[in-house]
């Protein structure tokens, strides 16, 4: 299989702005870009819609049957210059980005469990080449950069 381009990983502290540079790079280079904090936030989007979530504790083994499941997908929208998050086809961008999502993401982040399938998802979403994945632990083995943003550049 022939690459369609370099995979790239853009990590950084929180508010760096690493998340608007990497969007904009992807589209300049008419890339793929993930989001990878938001692959977490889809998690927590689909457990609270399943009632998974109850007074901070998460029913582990109903979200492993959940998860496998989840059909991640970031599609630049041409009209909003901007790019959307989906779920199992769903656009979600607006839903994951609320206040109680925010306030659960940390339950879901902390699972090993999730942070293992993210990682396996995202190496499948990379493995043509040609991404730029923004976000904390973009561990793609065949990634060819890493760009530590630190809002100074």
């Amino acid at each position: 299989m022939e690459k369609k381009g370099l995979i790239v990983a853009v990590d950084g502290h929180s508010s760096t702005g690493k998340s608007t540079v990497s969007k904009i790079l992807a589209a300049r280079l008419g890339y793929t870009y993930i989001d990878t904090g938001a692959m977490y936030r889809i998690v927590t989007l689909k457990a609270m819609r399943e009632g998974l979530i109850k007074d901070g504790n998460v029913d582990d083994e109903k979200l492993k049957e959940v998860l496998p499941t989840i059909i991640f997908g970031f599609k630049y929208n041409e009209g909003k210059k901007c790019y959307e998050s989906y779920m199992n086809g769903e656009y979600v961008e607006t839903a994951i980005r609320g206040l109680e999502v925010s306030d659960n993401v940390s339950l879901i982040a902390a699972l090993p469990y999730v942070r293992e399938l993210l990682v396996e998802k995202q190496r499948e979403m990379a493995k043509e080449g040609g991404v730029i994945m923004d976000g904390r632990e973009c561990r793609v083995p065949s990634c060819r950069g890493e760009v530590l943003y630190d809002g100074e550049s």
